[in-house]
């Protein structure tokens, strides 16, 4: 009986984790396509221009953004960084990460199917008001100096141009260095930037035992044993390269030119796959955890977790606690923005406050595996001032929320759930969307790959 009930275990298990997998995988990877395409093509003048200051346009602009972009919230963080990366403001950023999680259309078909039109409103309102508090509040309170630090961040993540797969980034004009430091050299002298107090008359030998050099060849004190004749190839091994056909490089070019159409496809695709390379591993953390959370931990466990209607306390605390507690249950309880739904339409009818919904379902973007991914794109103090201005937004959020729909009585505690399949499997649209995206992204990851490796990037 207990191997069984193992076996029944882990099969719920691995059934859970697939139809997670299914259910979000065309978003997502659609979002991340999307946001590769963006960070390669969309100029940083004009996201300077429209997204460059926060004002009422630049939030109703990157609103519109995140209602058209992906649903998915891991996908909504790759673009919110990428338009960071293109000097967006940090406000206008979080305001897009916030609405392309909240106000889009698949999760308003959800939630009408299964919670009712009071919380579809509910959502928009609630997403309305979280926008405007994350500008807000981002705009004024986000340190000057945290901005700076984010900034850096992302300058240093930048992609950099090899060339003979050494750091070039210092090099200047077209002198031959071989890839060193070339920052303390001097006018024109050919020092290789080092000490050159112990050198003897005008002999250019930089210093260094020139007893194995051959006759005038200069280069720069590396080991030149494996080099034939007087090329120069700035100290890469070239024992295996043919006399002077540069085109026996075992690198990994194309032998024909790209059209400019595949030249710009196969850079956003190598975009593409350094997302992937980066993030990859929190996206599947996230799922594992969250699929055993979900399979080994039963509804009515949730709902447990909030205070009843029953316990005689004051209306607005009862609220603020629903709200405070729904957003750390989002924080270990999430899978993605429309997948949540079902744990939300659960809590509500075990008890838990209409703010206390709205603010779970507002929180998919402070959780766990969400947290790590900010770490990976900003670093661990701007992710920390990040978190804690969202706590507070979401927080005063859901409490406006609650406040309005009971105030005006639109929140009703006698309505219903309509039976929702959670399977993603058969013949509907999410089957359709996985079987067109599914082969693209692969063929997409690979091309981004390559290109990347042709690049002497390694990821």
């Amino acid at each position: 009986m207990i191997g069984q009930d193992i076996g029944g275990l882990i099969i719920h298990l691995f059934s859970t984790f697939g139809n997670m997998v299914w259910q979000i995988f065309w978003p997502l990877a659609f979002g991340l396509i999307l946001s590769s395409w963006i960070r390669n093509l969309l100029p940083v003048s004009s996201v300077v221009k429209h997204l460059g200051k926060t004002t009422v346009v630049s939030l109703s602009f990157t609103t519109f953004l995140g209602m058209v972009s992906s649903s998915c919230s891991y996908a909504a963080a790759s673009l919110s960084h990428t338009l960071l990366t293109k000097k967006a403001t940090v406000a206008n950023a979080m305001a897009f990460l916030v609405s392309s999680t909240n106000l889009i259309v698949e999760m308003f078909i959800v939630l009408v199917a299964l919670m009712g039109w009071t919380f579809l409103w509910g959502e928009i309102i609630g997403g309305l008001i979280l926008i405007a508090t994350v500008g807000f509040l981002f705009s004024r309170f986000y340190p000057k100096d945290v901005e700076q630090e984010l900034r850096q961040h992302l300058l240093n993540a930048q992609p950099q141009k090899a060339s003979c797969g050494m750091d070039m980034s210092e090099m200047s004009g077209d002198h031959g260095d071989c890839g060193m430091d070339m920052s303390k050299m001097k006018s024109d002298d050919s020092d290789c930037g080092m000490d050159m107090s112990k050198m003897k008359s005008d002999d250019s030998d930089c210093g260094m035992d020139m007893s194995k050099m051959k006759s005038d060849d200069s280069d720069c004190g590396m080991d030149m044993s494996k080099m034939k004749s007087d090329d120069s190839d700035c100290g890469m091994d070239m024992s295996k390269m043919k006399s002077d056909d540069h085109s026996a490089m075992k690198m990994d070019m194309a032998t024909e030119p790209q059209s400019a159409t595949m030249e710009k496809i196969t850079k956003s695709a190598g975009f593409f796959q350094m997302d992937i390379a980066m993030i990859g591993k929190e996206i599947l953390i996230g799922v594992v955890v969250s699929s055993i959370l979900i399979a080994l931990m039963p509804q009515d466990g949730w709902r447990d977790l909030f205070i009843s209607n029953d316990a005689g306390l004051p209306v607005w605390l009862h609220s603020l606690l629903d709200v405070i507690i729904g957003i750390f249950v989002a924080m270990i309880a999430y899978v993605c923005s429309v997948g949540n739904l079902i744990l939300a339409a659960a809590l509500w009818h075990g008890g838990i406050s209409f703010g206390g919904v709205i603010g779970f379902i507002l929180s998919d973007v402070l959780t766990i595996p969400m947290i790590r991914v900010y770490q990976k794109y900003y670093g661990k103090r701007p992710t920390k001032w990040m978190v804690g201005l969202l706590f507070v937004a979401i927080l005063f959020t859901g409490l406006c929320v609650d406040a309005i729909f009971n105030g005006f009585g639109w929140v009703t505690a006698d309505q219903t759930v309509r039976a929702l399949n959670q399977s993603g499997f058969g013949l509907n649209f999410t089957t359709v969307m996985n079987l067109i995206f599914i082969p693209i992204s692969i063929w997409y990851y690979r091309l981004g790959k390559k290109a990347n490796a042709g690049m002497g990037m390694s990821m």
